[in-house]
This record gives C-alpha cells, structure tokens and sequence, in this order.
C-alpha cells in the first residue's frame, strides 16, 4: 500500500497549488479579457447541499466565478433530483449563458440535454463528477479519480484486515454516481482474494441522517459483535454511523474499525479522535480550475479532456498533524 504521508507544510502547498492552478488562467476572464466590463455568464448545475464535501466545493465554485473574476453565476442546488438538475440545465440555456458547469448528480441521462447545449453553442464543464455520455458533448471535466480513492481505502483494508475474517457493512453513496459506483469498484478490486467478507451494503445518499438510519439498520440485524468494519463512502455517513454506533452502546473506531472518503474538517477531527480509522481525501477546491477551464475553452483554447486533482489518504498520525492547517 502506497500512502502518501505529507508533514503539514507540504499539504499547505499541495492545497494552494489545487486553489491557484489555474491562476494564469483566469487572468483577463472579466470583460471577455479585453479590458471591458461585460462579464462572462456561467450556469452552475450543483448536486444539493448533502454533505459537508458539498458544501466546500460550491463555496469554491462560488468564490472561482465571482463578480471580481470577472462572471456572473447563475446558481441551482438540485437537491439530489436528477430530473431538477436537468431542467436546470435547459433553463441555463434558454437563459442563453455563455457557459456550462455541471457536477452530475448520476452519470446516466444526459445526452439529450448536453445535445441541446451543442446545438445552441454553450460549452459545457463536468466538474467533479462524471457522465456516460459520448465526451464530444462537453468540453472537458475536472475533478477526483473515485476509482483511486476507493482501491486506496482497500488497500488500507486490506494490509490491516485481510488476514483474519472481516464482516464488513458498506454505506453506499448516491445511487447511479460517478463516486458510489468507482469508489465500490475500487475497494472491492484492492480486497479481493482477502478474508474481509461483505455482509450487507445500502445506500446512505451520501448524507449525515442517511448514514445514520442506514447503521442503525445494520446494527439491528447484525449487532455490535457481528460487524467488524464499515467502509463509508464519504465523511458525511460515517459521522452518522458513528451517532448510530455510540447510541447502540458501542465504541466507534475500537469496536466497528471505519474507513471513509472525503477528509472534510469533522471527519478528520473524527479521525484524530479514534472515532474513524483512516479517511482517503476527496479534495472539493474545484473551483479555480473550473473556472480557468471556461475561461480557456470560450478563448478557444485547447485543454485537456480530463483533468485530475491528487488525493491524499490519512491514518490518526497523520491527520493530527495537518488538521489546523486543513482549508476545509
């Protein structure tokens, strides 16, 4: 297993290199970069407001296509509805905006709209998450490798359970999204041929309360002694696991060992506390390159189809040592 170990200087620089990359980029994105006033209007389709990854990364959007870079955002939160995400989409549209953003709240579905966007000329940006769509209807994508994360976690599983029989229990994200089903692929790729033994796995729609409920379920069936390991998706249901374990009598992180993916503020500070075992990061600071992506494709400059921002992974140790330095 390959684990990135970074002293807390190095992620300040890994985490200003993600928020500044596309600086140059941006230069000259107000006033269509000639110097004028008008500014460049941009149609964000978010997935909702479910965790506190997602909240990180709109705030990062927001910030990266603010009046002051020269935009003007047109914002929807869809609360986790595929069919609002793509009326929203059709209504940026027939708004007439110049560009596109979309984090795709499932990757099925859309070639029908993103047509709609091609033939009215509106370049479109996948950010975060993906689409099966053929890739000439967008015009490229940024955002994590969910497959990576996921064999990250397992291998972690792997070097510390692999060896002796595990009943494991999976809080699943969204259905149909690009992190559920890469982060699923990747993990059980990196646990096969191990002991580790999964007994149950549901949806917790990458939130807090879905967590939760969906633990307390898994307790009431198995019982404290008969889950041994929780693989969590995101931070966000294995914080609600965790409310779910302690109210059952149970110690989180002694008694069910957790892993997660996401590494948002309180689940690091779950991790410093023993409560959660070892977090892969899912870094939400998108929005500069987001930006700098839309400024270069309506300069019709070439840019790259996909573009991937590093991950980090972190045990207790190590999350102790970078947490006060963390930007999210």
């Amino acid at each position: 297993m390959k684990n990135r170990i970074l002293a807390g200087a190095a992620l300040l620089g890994a985490l200003a290199l993600v928020a500044t990359g596309c600086a140059s980029s941006n230069n000259g994105a107000g006033a269509g970069g000639d110097g004028g006033d008008e500014l460049v209007t941009v149609g964000f389709a978010q997935t909702g407001s479910e965790s506190g990854w997602r909240s990180a990364n709109t705030e990062s959007m927001k910030e990266a296509f603010s009046e002051d870079n020269g935009f003007e955002l047109v914002f929807n939160a869809a609360d986790n509805d595929p069919a609002a995400q793509i009326g929203a989409v059709r209504d940026f549209i027939s708004r007439g905006v110049d560009a596109i953003v979309i984090a795709p709240i499932v990757e099925d579905g859309w070639d029908d709209v993103l047509q709609e966007a091609s033939d009215a000329g509106i370049p479109v940006i996948l950010e975060d998450r993906t689409v099966t769509s053929s890739d000439d209807l967008y015009a490229s994508w940024v955002g994590l490798d969910f497959k990576k994360e996921g064999v990250t976690a397992g291998e972690w599983a792997a070097e510390n359970f692999g060896d002796t029989p595990t009943k494991m229990v999976v809080l699943e994200g969204t259905t149909g999204s690009a992190p559920a089903n890469d982060r699923a692929e990747g993990f059980n790729e990196a646990i096969e041929g191990t002991a580790i033994e999964t007994i149950d796995s549901q949806t917790g729609d990458f939130t807090r309360d879905g967590g939760k409920t969906v633990m307390e379920g898994f307790l009431q069936k198995y019982g404290l002694d008969g889950i041994d390991l929780l693989y969590a998706h995101n931070d966000d249901m294995a914080l609600g696991a965790i409310e779910a374990i302690e109210a059952a009598g149970g110690v989180p992180g002694e008694d069910i060992k957790i892993i997660s993916i996401d590494a948002v503020h309180d689940g690091m500070q779950a991790l410093v506390d023993g409560k959660i075992n070892f977090i892969v990061e899912c870094n939400p600071l998108l929005g500069e390159l987001a930006a700098g992506l839309v400024t270069d494709v309506l300069a019709d400059k070439d840019v790259e189809k996909e573009n991937y921002v590093e991950d980090q992974s972190f045990t207790q140790e190590q999350a102790a040592e970078v947490i006060d330095s963390r930007a999210y």
